[in-house]
């Protein structure tokens, strides 16, 4: 016998404090993990006795049949994590956690990620034993920053992209963690010529091109539109999900650089980006706010691109009339401080902030925000993105 198809969205989002690399002692990252998804749970208005799913991504040390013990959590009918590099797999969980409400497999399933780098495995350290490495640490490529600036570079070769550009990006992210307590950021302001003056990282990143390095936990609690409404919670709706990857981009530049010359200098994005919108329903024009996964600023500039917000080669003008800049721009972006200035967790972060500003609660609300783009890691395989969505 089939099961109708349910209709999935978010009922509730918590977090951990967010501190710098190393910040949490006093807690394990799986206790810190734990809190969050009760944060959340607690956002919703449910319990763990209401839990029967977990989705997680990239090799996440906080597995959920030990996390199904330690909440109590009685029966798991869905447990499901994302292969890939970081953070590409932050809205794929997302997307599993959807088809596992969709399907009937779970009703009420919590996406979740943990990190605290100074207890455990650090992300982006170089290890002799990461897959493919022999075809990129010959070459000095040790680390995403070393990595990915290959392909900034490549963009900024092919067109007219500057390091005027690249700043707009990381001055945004930190004037709106200025404004957003829960930032690891929020007390220190940055300038334009403090920009300028940081070491280079891997040219053309600087020191704050690249995304911070934060102990924080996040979750999001995803279950039916039916079940939502005997929820007290603010239920956002969403409007299309997806994962996936173009052709022949195997690990990408994590693991060889051999992607097609003509998806090289990219966010690994554009074709799934197409079906995404239309299974939305609407177009880059109708997104009221984005939130981009800002891992490091060039990539970022790169998907305006991809996701169709401006044309090729034309994001570095896009920013320059201050459309991302909020309140006053025409697409206010990761108005948290995103992962340059709020927190690194894998783009868990991005994807609350989306649900807050459609819910009204973000510290640099964009007004009656009705849609919201929330992407996954950029550059990287497989990639995702998610439309978010608020009824009338």
């Amino acid at each position: 016998m089939s099961v109708a198809r349910q209709e999935p969205c978010i009922v509730g989002v918590g977090q951990s404090e967010f501190t710098r690399w190393g910040g949490i002692q006093d807690r394990s990252q799986f206790q810190i993990t734990a809190e969050a998804i009760c944060a959340a749970l607690r956002d919703a208005g449910l319990s763990a006795s209401d839990v029967d799913g977990f989705a997680s991504f990239s090799n996440d040390a906080n597995e959920g049949p030990l996390m199904q013990v330690a909440l109590g959590v009685p029966v798991i009918r869905w447990s499901s994590m994302v292969w890939g590099g970081g953070g590409g797999g932050s809205i794929a969980a997302l997307a599993q956690a959807c088809a596992a409400v969709e399907a009937g497999h779970a009703n009420v399933v919590v996406v979740y990620r943990g990190l605290c780098q100074g207890q455990g495995r650090r992300f982006g350290r170089f290890s002799t034993g990461r897959t493919q490495g022999n075809f990129v640490n010959p070459f000095g490529l040790f680390a995403p920053p070393q990595m990915l600036a290959l392909l900034v570079r490549r963009f900024m070769h092919l067109y007219p992209i500057t390091e005027e550009h690249l700043s707009e990006v990381v001055l945004n992210a930190r004037a709106n963690a200025n404004r957003n307590p829960r930032a690891v950021m929020y007390a220190r302001t940055l300038s334009r010529e403090q920009y300028f003056q940081a070491r280079w990282i891997a040219e053309p990143l600087r020191l704050y091109d690249c995304c911070l390095e934060t102990d924080g936990a996040c979750a999001v609690v995803v279950t039916t539109r039916e079940r939502a409404n005997d929820l007290s919670a603010q239920a956002v709706d969403i409007l299309a999900v997806a994962h996936g990857s173009g052709p022949d981009w195997g690990t990408g530049p994590l693991g060889s650089h051999n992607m097609p010359d003509d998806d090289y200098a990219s966010t690994n994005s554009k074709r799934f980006t197409r079906d995404l919108f239309a299974r939305a329903g609407v177009s880059p024009r109708e997104i009221d706010v984005a939130q981009i996964y800002d891992h490091f600023s060039g990539l970022t500039l790169m998907a305006l691109e991809d996701y169709g917000f401006c044309g090729r080669g034309e994001s570095g003008d896009f920013i320059s009339r201050g459309r991302i800049r909020w309140p006053d721009g025409e697409l206010p972006l990761n108005t948290s401080g995103g992962q340059l200035s709020e927190a690194y967790v894998h783009g868990m972060n991005l994807l609350i902030e989306g649900v807050r500003q459609l819910r009204g609660e973000s510290t640099s609300q964009v007004p009656n925000a009705r849609t919201c783009l929330v992407t996954g890691g950029l550059g990287v395989s497989p990639t995702s993105g998610t439309i978010l969505g608020r009824r009338q």
